[in-house]
């Protein structure tokens, strides 16, 4: 019944977006228990959690390439000796605390210590740094850690930071109420983690806490924790330290009370008068911040593996699908004993994704565009598979119609309705709504708007040099339970699972909704690689100029 549905509402999609199919082009079925048997095999224990520059990164790209070859894709990575590669070389900087970490925090009179991964959870330094010692450093409440020209909006007003730890909230100021400066609870760049460690280099701190909250975060500390414990890992920079401050850090929000309490200070009356443009940098008079700790620092090579089949008319112009084979590899013990973080929903099952959509194209007549699907390697340490092919692309951005990003679809049976994560402000977006209307489905826009989830994927480093990209996201309006069933699957995968042990493959998993959205997604790819659009980014989107600066090209 799904074929037939599937076949008759192509021809409808084809019409409604402006192209014509070619003759019995069909999207083949995808099948749930081939879904399953890749994740299985990716998130099996021998395969060590995929941590990049690992044994478990060769059996991942072995397993990749084998199952491309069978498909007969043609490979398009780095070309070697005259002739395309199953790889792209990704040079990677790596980093991994070396001994203990000793932390003591001084605040009204007494000193304590603060322990890796219960109080506080400190990256490895990326500063290429043998060893980082701080001895009692400053402490200065910097509240969101933002500094937005085009905003008006200035949280360091001046201070100097030289020599001192800066504290600072997650998200940005508007989360809490909903409104303001910052777009409302959709969160903007400058509540990402990502951009407060960069900042905080910038104003020259020696180091950043970033105080945890879940709400805000849009997860719970054992993700914090586990993530950022491990192993790190980073592009290769001559200047690290214009990137990164020697300490960066989460610290627990009883943590961060305390401290404030000890200093004389209210950790919400302080938190409320952040949400202000008018809010002032505060000392937590008497704080100080001492942290003792070695770094085991090198360079490593990782890969991005790249198959692909060529166009018949324009090869040149690359329809792209994408997902991150990476996770979390070996860690920290779950209170099971398990050290293996064996990411089967994240991202095992976009790898699937990833695979069978593929298998879609490489059995149905050749489009007139090339398809390129890439597994990136490196995203759960900051999208840098991605980050390092935008910067380093095998074929040109500016011909490159759009990006399709599969990332920790759910295994809780079909939805009605499909997402995306965030709003990208991009007619991929609406190819994708089109399409969900032609099968009866809705779209639902991302329900936790205020997570950063546009930040948070391999999609971004794309968007942010213009190409149109989108990551889709399974719907929770399920067909068996509803909306209610879908919040409950989501709600235990964050808090028990993600980025966590327990992220396993199990027989109990319902691969019948991810195939359901690849079907769709094969669809969409489908006919975008079979016609002569080119879908653009909105008017107001800050992506849009960098994609009309290239406009020429696609002419």
């Amino acid at each position: 019944m799904k074929k037939l549905l599937l076949a008759s509402a192509l021809a409808g999609l084809c019409l409604a977006l402006g192209f014509t199919a070619l003759a019995g082009d069909k999207v083949p079925h995808v099948d749930p228990v081939r879904l399953s048997d890749h994740v299985k095999v990716l998130s099996g224990d021998d395969f060590e959690g995929r941590g990049p520059a690992t044994p478990g990164e060769e059996k991942t790209l072995n397993y990749i390439i084998f199952q491309m070859k069978r498909m007969k894709l043609e490979p398009g990575g780095d070309i070697r000796d005259g002739k395309r590669a199953w790889t792209q070389d990704v040079p990677l900087a790596r980093f991994a605390m070396s001994g203990e970490v000793k932390t003591t925090v001084t605040a009204g009179g007494s000193t304590q210590s603060w322990t890796q991964g219960d109080q506080i959870a400190i990256r490895a330094a990326q500063t290429n740094q043998d060893r980082v010692t701080v001895k009692d450093a400053p402490m200065v409440f910097v509240g969101y850690g933002v500094k937005a020209p085009e905003r008006n909006w200035d949280d360091f007003k001046g201070v100097d930071l030289k020599g001192k730890i800066a504290v600072v909230l997650i998200n940005d100021p508007d989360f809490e109420t909903g409104s303001g400066d910052f777009g409302g609870k959709a969160m903007t760049y400058y509540g990402r983690w990502t951009y407060k460690y960069e900042e905080a280099a910038r104003q020259g701190a020696v180091g950043l806490l970033i105080i945890h909250e879940t709400a805000p975060a849009s997860y719970g500390w054992a993700t914090v924790k586990n993530s950022n414990t491990n192993v790190q890992f980073d592009i290769v920079r001559e200047h690290p330290e214009a990137a990164h401050a020697p300490v960066e850090a989460w610290i627990q929000r009883d943590a961060a009370v305390d401290l404030f309490r000890k200093s004389g200070l209210d950790f919400d009356a302080l938190k409320t008068q952040a949400q202000r443009r008018d809010f002032q940098p505060v000392v937590l008079t008497g704080a100080t911040f001492s942290t003792d700790f070695g770094v085991d620092h090198r360079q490593i090579v990782s890969h991005n593996v790249v198959g692909m089949l060529s166009g018949t008319k324009h090869p040149d112009q690359i329809v792209m699908y994408t997902a991150h084979w990476d996770h979390l590899g070996v860690g920290a013990a779950d209170a099971k004993g398990d050290k293996i973080y064996n990411g089967a929903v994240d991202n095992a099952d976009g790898v699937a994704s990833l695979l069978e959509v593929a298998r879609s194209f490489a059995t149905s007549p050749r489009t007139e565009r090339s398809v390129v699907f890439m597994a990136v390697t490196a995203e759960e340490k900051g999208l840098l598979g991605s980050t390092y092919y935008a910067s380093h692309p095998l074929f040109y951005l500016s011909k490159t119609v759009g990006v399709l990003n599969v990332d920790a679809m759910d295994t809780d049976g079909p939805a009605k309705d499909m997402s995306t994560s965030g709003d990208g402000h991009v007619g991929l977006q609406d190819d994708l709504i089109t399409a969900l209307k032609a099968h009866g489905r809705t779209f639902s826009p991302d329900r936790n708007p205020g997570g950063g989830h546009f930040y948070r994927s391999d999609h971004f480093p794309f968007a942010k040099v213009g190409v149109p990209a989108i990551s889709v996201n399974s719907g929770q309006d399920l067909v068996n339970g509803g909306v209610e069933a879908g919040a409950a699957w989501k709600a235990a995968y964050t808090k028990d699972r993600y980025h966590q042990p327990a992220d396993e493959w199990t027989k109990d998993m319902d691969f019948s909704g991810i195939a359901q959205d690849m079907d769709l997604l094969a669809e969409v790819g489908m006919g975008l690689a079979n016609s002569g659009r080119w879908p653009e980014w909105q008017t107001g989107s800050e992506f849009k100029a960098i994609r009309d600066a290239s406009a020429a090209d696609r002419k």
